[in-house]
This record gives C-alpha cells, structure tokens and sequence, in this order.
C-alpha cells in the first residue's frame, strides 16, 4: 500500500481554477454543513429510542435507522443524476428541503402516535444522510489534486459543529415538544425542521458558482488550449487502455469497499448504542452526550484525515480504518454496561474509524472518476453506502434482541478488519500494473 499515484489530468481538477471561487464555495458549503449537522444528529440521537417507545419493542429499535439510511440510498441515487445534469446546487438544495420536510412528518407522527407515518416520515428524513455526505464531493470539484482529500475533510468538518451541539440539545428541544403537547423524543425534530430548512435556503441561494459545472468549464477550456498549441489532448495514461480502465475500475470498487464497510459497521453500532444505555439504566441527557461526542470523531478529525491522505495515500488510511473499527467494536464489546465512559471511548473510536474510511475511500472514488460521469458515479456509491448502513441500521436491533449487545460490536469489528486485505489486494494490483508499464511490459 504505497502512496497515492497521480491522478489523470482528465480526471484532476483544472489549474486554472480560481482561489476566490473556490473560497466562495467552501464557505457556503461549511455553512449549510453546519446547519444540516444539526438536523442529521436527530436522527442518531433519538431515532431509536423514538421507534422503541412508539412500538414497545427493542427488536424493532434499529428500524428507524434502516428506514432513513434506506431513503438516504434513493436520495443519493436522485441527487447525483440531478447534480449530473443541472450541477451540484439544485440536487443539494433539493435534498436539504426534502429532509425539512421528513423531520416535520415525524414530529407530526409522533405527536398523532401514528406509526405508518413515522416510518414513512424517516424515510423521507434520509435524504437529509444523502446530503450531508454529497456535500463533499462539492468540496472536492474545484480543488487541486494534491489538496483534494483536505476540501473533503474541510466540508466534514463543518458537519461536526451542527452534529455535536444537536444532541446536546435533546433536553431543551425535548422540553420545548412537550410544552407544545408533543412526545419530548420528537424535540430534537423540530431541531432538524428549522435546520434542514435554513440549509436549503443557503445552498439554494449562495452555492455560486456551482463547482461541477464550473470545473467542466475549466477542463474544457484547457483542452481547448492544449489542441491549439498542438499539445496531446488525451489523458495521461490513455496509452495503457485497458489496463487503465482496469485501474479505474478497481479504484471505484476499492473506494466503495472501504466506505461501505466503514458505514455497515458504524450503523449498527451507534443505532443500539443509546438502546443499550438506556436499558442499563443510562439517561437522555447521558446517551446525548455520548453520541456527541461519536459525533465529534466522525467528523472533528477530518483535517488531520485530509492531510495524511494527501501525504500517505489513501490505501494506508483505508487500512487504518479497519483496524480502528475493530478496536471500537472489541471495546464496547468489553465494556460494562453501566461504565458510560468506556462506552464514549469505543464510540469515539468508531466514528475515527468511519471518518478514515469516508475520506480515504471518497478519495480514491473522486481520483477514479473523471469529471462527465462524476456525479452520478459518487451518486450510486453513495447509494451503495446508504443501503450499507440501512442493512446495518435494520438488523442491529435483531441481533441485540437475539444475542446481545456485545455480539453486535465484537461482530461488527471483526467484520470491519476485512477492508484490509480488500485494500491491499487492490494496491498490490495497481503496483504489478505500475511495474510492467515501467519495465515495457
């Protein structure tokens, strides 16, 4: 797993892409990331424990999570054909708009107690998942190749700000709910409501110019350039042919891997986390917290990521996901019930691992991906992912009501480990094909 190779120059983002519209855009970006963090840590933090009061059953807990993870694939899908043709801000805007409209569907569901609403409301809700992660390939459109990962990890970061203060807030906004005759588990939607609204409001109005579309401009005017003084207007690399779509290829499968099992295994833990503290004896406000701070190393880490990406390559950092999701999983597998701090500790260690995964993995699907088909491949991995953390969102429930919590996290570890020999296989094929270019094989 040696460093990351040079991306292709058709696949790259132009150099003439300007510092002040890139500025423009990753300011906007950061700003509706963080408004739409608030909206997404709703979901995370009370989701479940909604569900299961609604219900009366723990085995149906991780329903929720499945339900939104599952609107979530179809949002992603949606999206990223939309951002192909239109560009990157009417396929966010709509996504940021369509989550408002879950979050208020379930505030409705719960305040009627009305299930079938609820589960149709979550799913509905999940498109705000799809945006929030759709939001760092935006990141990434208009930046240069060796600073792509840290514009990921930039737009990450933002979504920690709003993620970590809404679970914070499962009290007030509790409160707020029942003073208006509203389940206190539903407050943390209205949160989500308001939030989800305003991030709409932001993309749809500022996201200018939009990055997709501004960077084929600039493509295409290079190679414009490069034909009038005669210059090769192929790719680099366009010699090797088919073993360069190979590359390609692997590149999208690898990436894919790693994010999937990354979010698969993420999922199923955090869902029945707060579940698991609350049958333990474990508050609201305590479970908040913890979430938090899971929030937080999902996302707080990101520019540390972006940049050991950027030097190390993004196999290396891959490989490092799986071995720290392991870790997560074995520790809150280990730790006693009623010890919330070593609980916080494996979550933290949970959401380092995915945001490794996440960054390492959209990095090699971004560097594979040339810019014409870009959205909608990002899109259909995204789905991939989606439906990666709906399975595991779905069945965390039924594996805790058959075999327990531990079963879950020590399982879900050891299954994460497997992104490490996915990533060296496909490094080891990438470095055979390196070799047999340079020796004229």
């Amino acid at each position: 797993m040696g460093a990351r190779p040079a991306a292709p120059a058709t696949h790259g983002t132009p150099g003439s892409a300007t510092g002040p519209e890139q500025k423009r855009i990753m300011t906007v970006l950061v700003i509706s990331q963080v408004l739409s963090g608030a909206g997404l840590a709703a979901g995370i933090t009370v989701g479940a424990l909604l569900a299961e009061d609604m219900l009366g059953s723990t085995g149906l807990a991780g329903v929720p999570s499945g339900l939104f993870t599952a609107g979530a694939a179809l949002g992603a899908m949606v999206i990223g054909r939309l951002s192909e043709r239109w560009g990157r801000r009417p396929g966010l805007t709509l996504g940021h708009a369509t989550a408002a409209l879950g979050s208020l569907g379930v505030v409705v569901a719960a305040a009627l107690d009305t299930v079938p609403l609820l589960f149709l409301s979550l799913f509905v809700y999940g498109a705000g998942t799809a945006v929030n992660l759709l939001a760092r390939y935006a990141g990434a459109d208009l930046a240069p190749p060796a600073r792509r990962a840290g514009a990921v990890s930039t737009v990450l970061l933002a979504t920690t700000f709003g993620a970590v203060l809404g679970p914070n807030l499962v009290t007030v906004t509790g409160d707020v709910a029942h003073a208006w005759g509203i389940p206190r588990l539903a407050g943390p939607f209205l949160l989500a409501v308001v939030a989800y609204a305003a991030a709409a409001v932001v993309m749809g109005a500022f996201l200018r110019p939009d990055p997709l579309l501004r960077a084929r401009e600039l493509a295409a005017a290079e190679a414009a350039e490069r034909a009038a003084e005669g210059g090769a207007d192929g790719p680099a690399g366009a010699g090797d042919g088919a073993a360069g779509e190979r590359a390609h290829v692997r590149g999208v499968a690898t990436g894919t891997a790693v994010m999937v099992l990354s979010q698969l295994v993420m999922i199923g833990i955090m869902t029945m986390t707060p579940v698991h503290m609350s049958a333990h004896g474990h508050g609201t406000q305590a479970t908040g917290l913890v979430i938090a701070l899971h929030v937080a190393a999902m996302f707080l880490p990101s520019p540390l990521t972006g940049r050991l990406v950027d030097r190390f390559g993004a196999p290396r950092i891959a490989a490092a996901a799986g071995v720290t999701l392991l870790l997560a999983g074995l520790l809150a597998a280990l730790a006693p019930p009623h010890q919330g701090a070593t609980l916080a500790a494996a979550l933290v260690l949970l959401g380092l691992g995915w945001n490794f995964g996440l960054v390492s993995g959209t990095t090699m699907i971004t560097e594979a991906v040339p810019l014409a088909t870009r959205a909608s491949t990002q899109g259909l991995v995204d789905v991939a992912i989606a439906i990666a953390g709906s399975t595991g969102g779905t069945t965390s429930g039924l594996v805790v009501a058959g075999s327990g919590y531990p079963a879950l996290a020590a399982g879900g570890g050891l299954l994460a480990l497997a992104i490490v020999p996915v990533v060296a296989y496909s490094s080891a094929g990438l470095r055979s094909r390196a070799t047999l270019r340079r020796t004229g094989g």
